[in-house]
């Protein structure tokens, strides 16, 4: 029986300080790729690989599939790891098979290369033209948060990193309510699987659209990121790092909070400030 990989993978590495080394043991983040296909009776095709940190596959492959367009978790009869013949015992883990209750959708009008990666997201990204034939702008800005509220997301974020505070190479995304309380956390190496995985573990326990939460996310916010916040509704986006130009667009459009370079008692709010609320 093949093992399930984890998280976090032990290495020996040499420790050098000043002039003095010394061997240990580190933990690295882990990476491995996740093939997620699709199948619907006996049809089946695969939608995207994704290089991602072993965990919440199932969450990663649900939030993917809504934030791409191509299948809402109501859509969705069931997720489990691929038994196909042509997947190797010690692949078993890094293949998720999501049935679909309906046919399997035509990928290729999507205008997309589903091949990621950690690093980069999705190659090809689609435009704001065509985010406009499937997104709708978010509620009106009823949400507000208080500067208070604000400055104190990235600590929060922070100590639930608990996989980071291994390793220090993950990223991760965080779902708070307007009053500042963590609701859940992922944490992969790609910024973008996080949120995916964020998404799909709402989208799973049927709470999609997240109108009434606010997202934190440990790097930037680039057009990716702002994408799959606003396929899942959600109205206010924080970063620590910078905003992308077509990030910004894209907020400014749709109607949504975007604040960047969150860190101590200072941000920037590139779009939507009137649901901050300065006291």
């Amino acid at each position: 029986m093949t093992d399930r990989p984890g998280p976090t993978t032990r290495a020996r590495i040499r420790e050098i300080s000043g002039s003095v080394a010394r061997e240990r043991r580190d933990d690295l983040a882990t990476e491995e790729p996740l093939e997620i296909r699709l199948r619907s009776g006996h049809e089946r095709r695969t939608a995207a690989i994704t290089m991602r940190t072993p965990g919440h596959d199932f969450e990663l492959a649900a939030g993917f599939l809504h934030a791409e367009g191509i299948a809402a978790p109501v859509d969705i009869a069931g997720i489990g790891y691929c038994t196909d013949e042509d997947v190797l015992p010690e692949a078993r883990y890094n293949v998720v098979t999501v049935h679909l209750k309906g046919p399997i959708p035509d990928l290729p009008a999507l205008d997309r290369h589903f091949v990621t990666s950690s690093a980069c997201g999705i190659c090809g990204s689609a435009s704001l033209d065509a985010l406009r034939h499937r997104c709708s702008p978010v509620t009106p800005p009823e949400l507000g948060l208080t500067q208070e509220i604000l400055y104190g997301l990235p600590d929060r974020l922070r100590a639930a990193q608990g996989v980071f505070g291994k390793t220090g190479g993950l990223h991760a995304a965080g779902l708070f309510t307007a009053g500042g309380e963590l609701v859940a956390v992922r944490e992969d190496v790609g910024r973008h699987n996080a949120l995916d995985k964020l998404v799909g573990w709402a989208g799973l326990r049927g709470d999609l659209p997240l109108a009434d939460r606010v997202l934190m996310v440990s790097g930037r916010a680039s057009y990716e990121i702002m994408q799959k916040a606003l396929a899942a509704g959600i109205p206010v986006v924080c970063a620590v790092s910078a905003p992308s130009s077509l990030a910004v667009d894209l907020a400014r459009e749709f109607g949504m909070t975007l604040v960047g370079f969150l860190r101590g008692e200072r941000c920037n709010v590139y779009a939507g400030p009137e649901r901050i609320k300065l006291t």
